[in-house]
């Protein structure tokens, strides 16, 4: 139970580290992308503009009037600004009379200022530079607003893009290559300010996640032992009943084999003292079944164990069983391999998997044993009648299927197998194809 409840706290940790690493990693990309995309619009606008960022044009003071008047005379200024005064002061007047509240705020002309590449400031704002490269490799400079670097630094940069399309250049610039007027543009525009956000969002991401990271483990950690504990003392009640029903049933199936050899020697054997004395074996065993799968719970001292000789050895000191019952049997064992395990475990596994195929064999049995990847799989199988499909229940606790009617157990068998194969943190799993049974061991 403790091994189950460490692996459900690892196994939701890093569950939970991998959604927040996904949610982390997509702001940090999209926060990224969206400034390159801001880049690539204003490099856009540049290239559209045949190289350079130009603005609305102003009028200047000796420029015509906008509707197409004549500029006033100095007497007319005069007199204007007169007029101009009064009437300012006749405003001021009206303004003093109202109240506050009819004030109205300011709004910009279409109720919004814009962004990107059409803001209005962001000509005066932005810093660029952009070269032209004709066929036979003249380099011309169309603007050049950018402080950190001189025009020949500049020419230098443009003429390394050159054969570029878009992208980013020395971290923090982004370039775009176009082609206008017979003529190779190339354009670089200074986004560090742009991405100075996006490097906060990612600097803010490490350290958070950081943090998340150590709330979650202490937070598992708590909830796991939390969540674990009813289910632990379950399981240790478990065991503290199975070891009291272990010696409960001890002493009066003594009694009843005494009693029974005592009328033996009273009386000749009968029918009804045989059954007696068959009844208690089979009693005495399941009890001593039950105790050993506690035993197997608990942790075990283990050895480094050539298991290659031991399988050999045990399937024929058996051999003489499989042929009274004629099955065939046949193995094909891989040589000296090693596993780190208990001796005695090792030897329930084999003890319950030959006799699993002793009791439903058909006509033959098979044990492999091979080195599988970075694992050790140990193979029986033997044919059968159940229909194809996962039987990976036949390793509950007195779980027994179909084809098991007549025959002798209680269906504690596997079940030990399964909590010597998890102690050693192997898996295990059970199927039928093409009417063939097999108990896959991985260690």
């Amino acid at each position: 139970m403790n091994k189950a409840r460490k692996k459900f706290i690892l196994f939701s940790e890093l569950a939970v580290l991998l959604l927040l690493s996904l949610l982390l990693m997509s702001i940090n990309v999209l926060s990224f992308t969206m400034a390159a995309e801001d880049a690539d619009r204003v490099t856009e606008r540049i290239a559209r503009m045949n190289g350079s960022f130009e603005g609305t044009q102003n009028f200047p003071d000796e420029s015509p009037r906008p509707d197409g008047g004549e500029l006033p005379n100095d007497e007319e200024v005069s007199q204007s600004s007169n007029s101009s005064e009064t009437s300012a002061q006749t405003d001021k007047d009206k303004t003093n009379k109202k109240n506050k509240g009819d004030v109205k705020p300011f709004r910009l002309e279409g109720g919004f200022g814009k962004f990107g590449p059409y803001s209005p400031e962001m000509e005066s704002s932005l810093s660029y530079f952009t070269y032209s490269i004709d066929k036979y490799g003249n380099v011309e400079k169309v603007d050049l607003r950018m402080a950190s670097v001189s025009e020949e630094e500049a020419q230098q940069w443009a003429e390394s893009l050159q054969y570029g399309s878009v992208g980013w250049t020395n971290t923090s610039y982004r370039y775009r290559v176009y082609e206008a007027n017979h003529k190779t543009y190339v354009t670089v525009i200074d986004q560090s300010r742009e991405l100075w956000p996006c490097y906060r969002i990612l600097i803010i991401s490490i350290i958070g996640g950081a943090v998340m990271i150590l709330i979650i483990v202490l937070t598992f950690q708590l909830v796991g032992r939390k969540l674990f504990k009813p289910l632990e003392e379950a399981d240790r009640k478990q065991k503290q009943f199975i070891a009291r029903l272990e010696n409960e049933f001890k002493m009066p199936l003594t009694i009843i084999n005494a009693d029974t050899e005592a009328l033996e020697r009273q009386s000749e054997p009968n029918d009804q003292t045989k059954s007696i004395e068959k009844q208690v074996r089979r009693m005495t065993g399941l009890v001593k079944e039950l105790g050993a799968l506690s035993l197997f719970e608990e942790p075990e001292s283990k050895t480094k164990l050539d298991i290659s000789d031991l399988m050999i050895a045990m399937l024929e000191n058996n051999r003489s069983k499989y042929e009274e019952k004629k099955i065939k049997l046949s193995f094909d064992i891989e040589p000296e391999i090693m596993v780190l395990i208990n001796d005695n475990s090792f030897k329930e596994i084999m003890r319950e998997l030959i006799s699993n195929s002793l009791k439903f064999s058909v006509s033959e049995a098979k044990f492999t044993l091979t080195r599988h990847k970075d694992r050790i799989k140990l193979v029986q199988q033997n044919d059968t009648s159940l229909p194809d499909g996962s039987y990976d229940q036949i390793f509950d606790r007195f779980t027994t299927l179909e084809n098991a009617e007549g025959t002798t157990g209680a269906g504690l068998g596997l079940s030990k197998v399964k909590s010597i194969i998890l102690t050693n943190d192997g898996r295990l799993s059970a199927s039928v194809k093409n009417g063939k049974m097999s108990i896959s061991l991985y260690l």
